[in-house]
């Protein structure tokens, strides 16, 4: 277990053997969670999209016709992989 200190500034340096061991890098940030027992470091996660709600791509869908049940959605979704799978076996020949 390794060791650190809590400078007068409030700083605590992470030893480089955790750093490297996690792929943390200068400029990681992370988000501090306060429990009764710990200190939690978590780095955050790049967003990559911004959050969204359902308003917000729902137009997108333009679908107009009856409501689909889930397992008409999943064959659907089956169908097009199916078809997207067979276009790349066939390029990649």
């Amino acid at each position: 277990m390794e060791k650190t200190k809590l400078s007068s500034k409030g700083q605590i340096v992470i030893p480089k053997s955790v750093r490297d061991a996690h792929g943390w890098t200068e400029g990681t940030e992370f988000t501090v969670e306060d429990t009764p027992e710990a200190l939690v470091l978590r780095p955050r996660r790049p967003e990559f999209f911004p959050k969204t709600t359902l308003d917000d791509v729902i137009g997108c869908a333009n679908y107009k016709g009856p409501k689909k049940s889930i397992k008409e959605m999943n064959d659907g979704i089956v169908k097009e992989a199916r078809r997207m799978w067979k276009a790349f076996e066939a390029k990649n020949k």
